[in-house]
């Protein structure tokens, strides 16, 4: 394809963060979505894509087309910088051994080349708004790593609506807090000094996203664009607009296993699961059983989804104000469009981590107001937990942060007239292909070895464009072999045959065997069924590790490596402190260059 000759497609790419699989109508879902359920209607649905377990390891593989560990982002760097958020109290184990090695650095490295950098360098127009968590520096943002236009989010998450009580901004708030409620963007070069008044997370990068395709048909049209559109929702504090929110009055009433077995319902009407599907059983011992919970608590647990349907919502809301532009300037049928989620629903229960419960839920109790009335108020700071969670990944096994399939599973739709449509299709892939698919659209060679005179890694991900257009069965060859790790969870697919490591307390802390042909849910194990299998799958595995350079952070998981002394100190591993008092107005006071490793 030559370039200056035919006329290129644009790109959207759309994320949702901790969407969980059945989260919207056209995969089963009673929240209202009526864009994603019209590109899912129109396109294809995805019943076999799949993330990392978790945010910015996903982000990097979208930006690059390889594996996160290669890329920079081996851990979140939250996580890898204090081990409370990873370990049961106790544990011998730790997230120090990553601490400075290469593939963990918190931000996408020089050993990658990004996709809108190949695409600007291309001829593309490239804009992006919305979450990036590649990096918080200015040198580390998405302008300076191929973004003509942005606005971005640099941490994992913030208050939705941009604000925090006085006693925050004076630097009181708990460690874990600390990372989570500041609205830290940057706008192109220069960060953002204040939010407008109004703001609320989806509908600012919506406007933020219309502004950026308004001004790039008014001056650059001459140019396809491609649109990167990453959502910070649904990810918690749950918050929504109250218009939206006041939608699910009641509807979560039953409880959360209600709500799971609708769920599960719906997706066998709709041909997304067998009928003879198991699902995996809900895990959630660190919290109270439905029937054990008050009458009050139920309330507020009810409360709580009520309010992540609503960000779910206004996310789709801002969803088509988007695409409804394109299709009104012309550009729709252009426009190749992808939506999905970067991991499965977030499950985690906060009020019961040993190392985080007491002061978090005392300072939430004594600046915020989560009363009934409250909650999905800019004041009010809450989640749902591993029970609505598993709602929504069911019938998968658990949820984010987990390399079983209720972690990395995600919803996915892709539209573009021209290609396969009005399909739902179980074929396994994963966000890695991506990066090849869009470059192969758009008439581009990736350019590793090397890019601006330094060497860079190829993409581990395949072009889903043979598929897509109907010449090949499937995206990946029938022997495929593909790895997951995160926080010291494993996990080694090849076809149908998966190993899972996943330590106490969620998993018995040794490799399992699951045939997903016949156990989606990951039920059965057949490690002593089937040792051979194991042990052809582990050996993926290492080759695995080594390929892609992954820190074990557990013995069986490869050579564990002791932490070092220089490893052992908490909390100076991000690049920028933030969170600290002053460090808004006095930005390069609280900038450092943390100690790195070289093998």
């Amino acid at each position: 394809m030559d370039p200056s000759s035919v006329k290129r497609p644009n790109f959207l790419i759309i994320v949702a963060d901790d969407l969980g699989f059945s989260d919207c109508g056209c995969f089963g879902s009673e929240i209202k979505t009526p864009n994603i359920d019209k590109l899912g209607d129109y396109g294809v649905r995805y019943t076999g894509f799949h993330a990392a377990a978790a945010c910015s390891p996903t982000r990097a593989m979208i930006m690059t087309g390889t594996d996160h560990h290669i890329a920079g982002l081996g851990n979140l760097i939250e996580w890898t910088t204090q081990t409370g958020q990873n370990f049961v109290k106790g544990s011998k184990f730790t997230t120090a051994p990553q601490r400075g090695q290469p593939g963990y650095e918190g931000y996408l490295n020089e050993r990658v080349v990004t996709l809108p950098e190949i695409l600007r360098d291309n001829g593309y127009h490239t804009m992006m708004s919305g979450k990036w968590h590649l990096g918080l520096k200015p040198e580390r943002s998405p302008h300076a790593r191929g973004f003509e236009r942005s606005l971005a989010l640099l941490p994992a998450c913030s208050n939705h609506y941009g604000w925090q009580p006085v006693e925050e901004k004076q630097g009181k708030y708990p460690s874990f807090l600390e990372k989570s409620v500041i609205a830290l963007h940057m706008e192109d070069d220069h960060y953002v000094k204040e939010l407008p008044s109004d703001w609320y997370s989806s509908n600012g990068y919506g406007d933020r996203m219309l502004d950026y395709l308004k001004e790039w048909k008014e001056s650059r049209a001459e140019k396809p664009f491609f649109a990167y559109l990453p959502f910070s929702a649904p990810h918690w504090p749950l918050q929504a607009p109250k218009e939206f929110v006041d939608h699910y009055r009641g509807l979560y009433d039953d409880g959360p296993e209600a709500l799971r077995q609708k769920r599960l319902a719906n997706l066998v009407k709709l041909g997304m699961i067998e009928p003879y599907t198991k699902a995996h059983p809900v895990v959630a011992d660190e919290v109270e059983g439905w029937d054990a919970m008050s009458e009050e608590e139920r309330k507020l647990s009810c409360r709580s989804m009520e309010a992540y349907a609503g960000m779910v919502e206004c996310l789709d809301h801002n969803i088509g104000r988007v695409v409804n532009h394109l299709q009104e300037i012309g550009e729709l049928d252009n426009t190749f469009i992808m939506f999905m989620s970067d991991n499965g629903a977030e499950g985690a229960a906060y009020e019961a981590y040993p190392m985080i419960k007491g002061p978090l839920m005392e300072h939430l109790g004594k600046y915020y107001d989560n009363s009934y009335e409250n909650i999905g108020a800019y004041n009010s700071f809450v989640w749902y937990g591993p029970r609505w969670a598993q709602a929504a990944t069911a019938p998968s096994r658990l949820y984010k942060a987990y390399t079983t399939e209720g972690g990395v599973r995600v919803p996915c739709i892709t539209r573009y007239p021209g290609l396969r449509n009005h399909q739902i299709c179980d074929t396994f892939s994963t966000v890695m292909d991506i990066c090849p698919t869009i470059l192969e659209l758009a008439g581009i060679k990736h350019p590793a070895p090397t890019y601006q005179g330094r060497k860079i890694v190829s993409m581990r991900g395949a072009s889903m464009l043979s598929w897509l257009s109907g010449s090949e069965e499937r995206v990946h060859p029938t022997d495929f072999v593909n790895g997951w790790e995160l926080c010291g969870r494993g996990a080694i697919r090849k076809a149908n045959w998966k190993a899972v490591f996943i330590p106490k307390p969620k998993g018995p802390e040794k490799w399992q065997l699951y045939d997903l042909s016949k156990d989606p849910g990951e039920i059965d194990d057949l490690a002593d069924v089937e040792p051979k299998r194991l042990e052809e799958l582990l050996k993926h595995w290492e080759q695995y590790v080594v390929e892609c350079g992954v820190v074990p952070l557990q013995p069986d998981l490869g050579t564990y490596m002791v932490a070092t002394e220089e490893q052992m100190p908490e909390n100076i591993w991000m690049e920028y402190e933030y969170w600290k008092p002053g460090a808004l107005e006095e930005r390069e006071k609280f900038m450092r260059e943390p100690k790195k490793f070289r093998p």
